[in-house]
């Protein structure tokens, strides 16, 4: 059965699904306000959805200040995931970062997230460093990772 995937923009109508998307997917998952801030508040954050038949499946958000990228969040929906809607939408994003002359970008990811490390390896990211403890839940190192575009 073919599917009708879309990757646009979100939109505040997408907040209630990006925020259960987010409580699924991360330990300390983002309050609701900071979704409104960030689409309407913050400059220079870019928040991008993954729609499979209308249905907001995953979500990604990059602030871009100057000539730098820094993915904040991306996250699919258990449900959805291994079916290529997180590359999808991850290259959608560094395809917008390009567009927006970003010369580099970077992203913290857990140490031990290895299909999320292979997916940004997969564009060209390198590890750049560890952030010791960085994660609250269980002080979990992160992984920095980062490419030129």
């Amino acid at each position: 059965m073919e599917h009708n995937i879309e990757i646009r923009e979100m939109t505040e109508a997408d907040i209630e699904s990006v925020l259960e998307i987010d409580q699924l997917s991360f330990a300390n998952p983002w309050p609701i306000n900071i979704y409104y801030d960030e689409l309407n508040k913050n400059s220079y954050a870019h928040y991008f959805v993954v729609t499979v038949d209308q249905k907001v499946v995953g979500f990604c958000g990059t602030w871009i200040v100057i000539d730098e990228a820094q993915i904040t969040n991306i996250a699919i929906h258990p449900a959805y995931r291994g079916k290529r809607y997180g590359d999808g939408l991850f290259q959608h994003v560094i395809n917008f970062a390009i567009a927006n002359n970003v010369s580099r970008l970077s992203l913290e990811v857990r140490v031990s997230n290895i299909p999320a490390q292979q997916l940004y390896k997969k564009y060209g990211l390198v590890p750049g460093g560890i952030r010791k403890n960085y994660y609250t839940d269980n002080q979990e190192d992160a992984l920095v990772l980062w490419v030129n575009l």
